[in-house]
C-alpha cells in the first residue's frame, strides 16, 4: 500500500495537494501548491525514477516557479524524497525515515516533521492508513501548524485502480479528530466496498434501510 495523509490551516487541502497510484508511489505537491507537481512526480516513478530523483527532475521542469513549493514522495520499493524551495512559507522542515517521508511549512517549530516520522516508523505492522493518521496526530502534538488547522485529507491506494482509503474533512475546528472518527466508522467496511466493486455476489449485506 502507499499513502499520504495531511493538514491545513486552510480548506480541503487533500484536494490538491494528496497523490497516490498504485504500484508507483504517492507523492505531496504543498505550501503554494501546484498540484500539476504531484501528478508529475507519481508519472516519473511509474517510468521508473526513483522519489528524490522525480522529485529533482519536477523541480528542473517547473522553473523558477519551483522555489515556491514543497514536495514530497515515496516510491513503490520505500524510497523517499523531498523538496523545500527557498519561498516555503514561515518555519518550515522535512525528516524522511524508512518507507516514508514527512515535510511542513508555517510550522511551530522545525521539529513537527521528525515527530511524524519517528510516530510513523514505531509499528509497521498496523494498517498503513492508521499510521498516516497517528503520524498526523503525532504532527499536532508536536506543534503542528502555527495556526489552527481546519482541513485533513488520508488517502491510500492498495491493489486496485481506485483507492481504499480515501477520506477528508474539509472544513472543521478538529478536522485530524474528525478524520479519525471517520477512519474508525469506515475501516470495519472497507475490504466490503472492494468486494462489492469486484464481485458482488460474495459481498455482505450492505446493512442499510431497505436492503433485505
Amino acid at each position: 500500500m502507499l499513502g499520504v495523509a495531511v493538514s491545513s490551516s486552510s480548506p480541503a487541502v487533500a484536494a490538491r495537494c494528496a497523490f497516490a497510484r498504485p504500484g508507483v508511489g504517492a507523492a505531496m505537491s504543498q505550501n503554494i501548491t501546484d498540484p500539476r507537481l504531484g501528478q508529475r512526480a507519481l508519472e516519473l516513478m511509474h517510468g521508473g525514477l526513483a522519489a528524490q530523483a522525480a522529485l529533482d527532475q519536477v523541480v528542473a521542469e517547473a522553473g523558477p516557479t519551483a522555489t515556491f513549493r514543497q514536495l514530497v514522495a515515496v516510491d513503490s520499493k520505500g524510497g523517499a524524497g523531498t523538496f523545500s524551495g527557498a519561498k516555503t512559507l514561515g518555519t518550515n522542515a522535512m525528516a524522511k525515515g524508512k518507507n516514508c517521508a514527512a515535510a511542513g511549512n508555517l510550522l511551530a517549530n522545525t521539529g513537527v516533521p521528525a515527530a511524524m516520522v519517528a510516530t510513523f516508523v514505531a509499528d509497521p505492522g498496523l494498517h498503513l492508513a492508521e499510521r498516516l493518521l497517528l503520524a498526523l496526530e503525532a504532527g499536532l502534538v508536536a506543534g503542528g501548524e502555527a495556526g489552527p488547522v481546519k482541513s485533513a485529507g488520508l488517502l491510500v491506494v492498495d491493489r486496485q485502480p481506485w483507492p481504499l482509503v480515501d477520506l477528508r474533512c474539509d472544513w472543521a475546528e478538529a478536522p485530524v479528530s474528525r478524520l479519525a472518527e471517520i477512519w474508525q466508522v469506515y475501516q470495519p467496511q472497507m475490504n466490503d466496498y472492494v468486494t462489492r466493486a469486484l464481485d458482488p455476489s460474495t459481498a455482505p449485506a450492505f446493512g442499510v434501510p431497505g436492503d433485505p
